[in-house]
C-alpha cells in the first residue's frame, strides 16, 4: 500500500491487541500499520487501541456507541473498520465491503474486497469516498482536525441541501450519534421532513 497520502498513523499495537477476532486481511493490515487517516480525513481506517478513543475499532464495534446499537440496518458481526469525512461507515462482512450512509441508515454492497477497496481509494479518493465535502471544508475552513468529522447542515439527505450546505467540524462520536438520531426520525414512507 502506498502511504504517501497518510496524514495520521495509529499507535503501535501493544501486547494486549487481539487480531484473532478480525478478518485475516484486516488483521494483516493492522499488523503493518495500526490504522491511519488518508488525505487529511477523506478516509479513517480504525486501529486496535484504547487511546485515542476516536481511533478505536473496538469502541465502535463493541462499545456503548457501537454501530449495530445505533442503526437497526447494521449487523453486530459486521466490522466497522473505516469511515469517510462525513461519517459514512465502511464495514467488512464475509470478505467484502459494505457502505452505510450515516444520515439515512441505507446500506450498500460495494462488491469490493478490502484490497480492492483500498486500491480504488488510492486510484481516485474523491470519487470512491465522495470526498467533495472535505474539499469544500478545506477551502472554507482549513484542515479537518484528527478525531473530527464534517457535519453538514442541512443534512445531505434533505432536499434543502441542493441549495448548499454549511460544514462544521465536530467530534466523531457526536456526529455518529447525530446521524443515528436523524436516521431514526426519517419517515419510512417517503414523506417529507422539515429541517429546522
Amino acid at each position: 500500500m502506498d502511504l504517501s497520502g497518510v496524514t495520521y498513523i495509529g499507535p503501535e499495537l501493544d501486547g494486549s491487541a487481539n487480531l484473532d477476532h478480525l478478518p485475516s486481511n484486516l488483521g494483516a493490515l493492522l499488523e503493518q500499520i495500526n490504522g491511519f487517516i488518508l488525505y487529511g480525513g477523506a478516509l479513517h481506517v480504525r486501529g486496535l487501541c484504547q487511546s485515542p478513543r476516536w481511533h478505536s475499532l473496538e469502541e465502535v464495534w463493541h462499545g456503548k456507541d457501537a454501530f449495530h446499537l445505533l442503526y437497526p440496518s447494521v449487523a453486530a458481526h459486521w466490522v466497522p473498520f473505516a469511515e469517510d469525512c462525513v461519517g459514512d461507515q465502511f464495514f467488512l462482512s464475509d470478505g467484502t465491503i459494505l457502505r452505510l450512509e450515516a444520515e439515512t441508515g441505507a446500506v450498500h454492497a460495494t462488491n469490493l474486497t478490502l484490497k480492492q477497496f483500498l486500491a480504488a481509494v488510492e486510484a481516485d479518493p474523491v470519487a470512491t469516498l465522495s470526498a467533495e465535502p472535505l474539499i469544500q471544508f478545506r477551502k472554507e475552513k482549513g484542515d479537518l482536525p484528527e478525531g473530527q468529522l464534517i457535519l453538514a447542515y442541512p443534512p445531505f439527505c434533505a432536499k434543502e441541501s441542493a441549495d448548499g450546505v454549511s460544514l462544521t467540524a465536530m467530534d466523531c462520536t457526536k456526529v455518529h450519534r447525530f446521524h443515528a438520531d436523524l436516521e431514526r426520525q426519517l419517515p419510512q414512507d417517503g414523506s417529507l421532513v422539515r429541517v429546522l
